[in-house]
């Protein structure tokens, strides 16, 4: 891990601060704290705030927690807050309709595993690193608190928010505690004292809420820095792990360098941008030559980030092999139990995936056979029924264009 770089002039924090930023309220305040924090010796104060509904994040997640890190790099001290008060709300950014909340026991089980992913991009020093829960001062408040702090802002300018003025022009129902949902998150700002808040572009409203609310309650207004939301390799939607479009923080070194590999290449810029470190010049001359040169520089910056011991030319060469068809050397056995033979020494092909892990039960693996999802040693299998024999120097299944198992008979 690289050391802190404390005491560095206030321009190049800015340029760096700046890269691949889309929204900064402002850019004068931002140097105004860091030209003040430079003289005091004192870090700013970036708050980032995550409600864990889900607990695996990809790389999507890696854009702002990056941005993260680069504010830790120079000495500035980032609190994560798990919003696991408002998440029992739920963030109805972007949302059409009203989102289930969630229990306080299911937001703290998540966010256990969020923050675990978290410090693959984070400094874990504690001087640079806090973490807080929003439940520390959110389940304080009473009645009469909740009801000053709803008459600090105007009924129409909660509904300027896009999304709800979308669903209240389309007779689509808004709930009460939707709307105050963006109260809550802007108290945060306020109970932390943030100096700058990071978010996605989806989030410029909730976090100019802060900033006003700071002002409200006697506090210099927080600097506003939005990141644009990562397209996934389906090149329309954004990443998610629900459209199936996404790269795992957690996945394995050749998993994430094939991944990286199929990025369509308008997303190249944005994916270097973001996700690398890279020089501007150096970008600029991936992009005039060969796409291919520019998918493999920038699938080994990302997998070394993540893994730094990875064979970085070994899972190159997995996905080369496995890109002309074939099947790498180095995969998973799995050893099949005697006891999983019929009398005639066969055995279920669902019953074989499910054992090799490719599949959670019987009837996903029939669906994944049925849809042409699954090979065997190299070949489309489509018996969802069927039954095999395993040869004794092991048979090779496989899901999908990188997932793949060598089944051995066992004792």
């Amino acid at each position: 891990m690289n050391e802190i770089r404390r005491n560095v002039p206030v321009d190049e924090q800015l340029a760096i601060l700046k890269r691949g930023v889309v929204d900064l309220v402002s850019e004068d305040d931002l140097r105004r704290k860091l030209e003040r924090s430079r003289e005091t010796g004192q870090p700013l104060r970036v708050k980032l705030g995550a409600d864990p509904t889900r607990p695996d994040l990809h790389l999507g997640h890696a854009v702002i927690l990056r941005k993260m890190r680069q504010f830790q790099d120079l000495g500035h001290r980032v609190i994560m807050l798990i919003g696991d008060f408002t998440a029992m709300i739920g963030d109805p950014s972007g949302k059409s309709k009203t989102r289930p909340p969630l229990t306080l026991e299911e937001t703290r089980a998540n966010a256990h595993s969020y923050l675990e992913q978290c410090r693959l991009i984070l400094r874990s020093e504690p001087e640079v690193l806090e973490v807080r829960y929003n439940s520390e001062w959110l389940e304080k408040l009473g009645y009469a608190d909740i009801i000053q702090l709803a008459s600090r802002y105007t009924v129409a300018r909660i509904l300027e928010r896009d999304d709800f003025s979308k669903r209240l022009s389309a007779g689509t129902p808004i709930s009460m505690h939707e709307l105050l949902y963006p109260l809550t998150q802007g108290y945060d700002s306020v109970a932390l004292n943030a100096d700058v808040e990071l978010g996605g572009t989806d989030q410029l409203f909730n976090n100019l809420v802060g900033r006003a609310l700071q002002r409200d309650y006697g506090q210099e207004a927080q600097v506003v820095m939005t990141l644009p939301l990562l397209v996934g390799l389906d090149g329309t939607e954004k990443m998610s792990k629900s459209l199936g479009n996404y790269i795992g923080l957690t996945d394995e070194p050749h998993a994430m360098f094939a991944g990286l590999m199929k990025v369509p290449d308008p997303l190249l810029d944005n994916y270097l941008t973001l996700l690398t470190d890279l020089p501007r010049e150096r970008i600029t001359d991936l992009l005039a030559g060969h796409p291919v040169a520019a998918h493999r520089e920038l699938a080994r910056e990302v997998v070394a980030g993540f893994h730094p011991d990875a064979d970085l030319e070994a899972a190159e060469s997995r996905f080369k092999a496995v890109a002309k068809g074939g099947i790498p050397e180095n995969i998973p056995t799995v050893q099949v139990p005697v006891s999983e033979l019929g009398e005639d020494g066969t055995v279920s092909m669902a019953r074989l995936v499910v054992l090799a892990g490719l599949e959670p039960s019987l009837g996903a693996a029939r669906k994944l056979i049925g849809n042409r999802g699954l090979k065997l040693n190299g070949e489309t299998y489509l018996e969802p029924q069927g039954r095999l024999s395993l040869e004794a120097g092991g048979t090779v299944i496989q899901k999908g264009k990188d997932r793949f198992a060598r089944l051995v008979p066992g004792s």
